[in-house]
């Protein structure tokens, strides 16, 4: 990881993130933190906001109000370059190169080591079909493929949009080894999902629905807040008084059906 000392205070802080979109709110009076060296599972529904507030602390969503800060940065500022990685939900490398040539093309890009390639193909799993045209592999093998390429240069943030989507419960618990490997050795992980069963696997968890965030604790306090014993049951609780507190007449039960 990055040899430069630590830094005090989290590697992701949001305080009143506001986005609109065709004059819609997206996101709403968003305020959360990611601690340094976490694993923070980003989860809700497809359409909540996930994608959108990753985007805003990539710096690359345009946003009404609030302040983004990375690593102590303003979001976006030219300085976390290559100190930030980002994998989008679709893969974002080159179908007509093969893997090893989209690897050393991102590698002189950021300025990643001569070596970085090599060392990213074996932490993906992907070494034998390093000479493979990206365009031929199978759709997780691509999304592999841009995992690897936003670990070049050992990022100290790494943004991950639904990373596991479509990929076998094997490969999926590989990945899921993989980040929290990177966590020890002292990056900071944002991942999202909408997939409930992953919450586990993280170290805290934020739980969004239509553009809010409904929760921000680690899995255990969530789960002892609500009484639950699963998180999509704790994510379902958390709906319920929701609502209640919006519709007063409407009782807990009426809110989940």
């Amino acid at each position: 990881m990055n040899s430069a000392p630590p830094a005090d205070g989290p590697a992701v802080d949001v305080r009143g993130l506001r986005v609109l979109r065709g004059g819609r709110p997206v996101l709403q009076e968003i305020d959360l933190t990611v601690a340094r060296g976490s694993v923070t599972g980003l989860l809700g529904p497809s359409g909540c906001g996930k994608t959108t507030l990753l985007r805003s602390i990539v710096g690359v969503q345009r946003t009404e109000a609030g302040e983004v800060r990375v690593l102590g940065l303003p979001a976006g500022a030219p300085a976390l370059r290559d100190r930030v990685g980002y994998v989008t939900q679709a893969p974002s490398v080159h179908a007509d190169l093969s893997v090893l040539a989209n690897l050393r093309y991102f590698a002189e890009v950021l300025g990643a080591p001569r070596s970085d390639p090599a060392r990213v193909l074996d932490e993906v799993g992907l070494r034998e079909h390093a000479k493979d045209l990206v365009g031929k592999l199978s759709g997780g093998q691509r999304a592999r493929v841009s995992l690897a390429a936003a670990l070049l240069g050992a990022p100290e943030l790494l943004v991950l949009d639904e990373p596991t989507v479509g990929l076998d419960p094997v490969l999926r618990q590989e990945l899921w080894q993989l980040f929290h490997r990177l966590a020890e050795a002292g990056a900071t992980l944002l991942i999202s999902s909408h997939v409930m069963d992953e919450a586990a696997r993280c170290t805290a968890l934020l739980l969004m629905r239509e553009g809010r965030l409904l929760a921000h604790d680690t899995p255990r306090a969530l789960l002892a807040a609500t009484g639950t014993a699963d998180v999509e049951s704790a994510f379902l609780a958390l709906v319920a008084d929701a609502d209640a507190d919006a519709d007063p007449g409407r009782t807990a039960s009426e809110g989940v059906s």
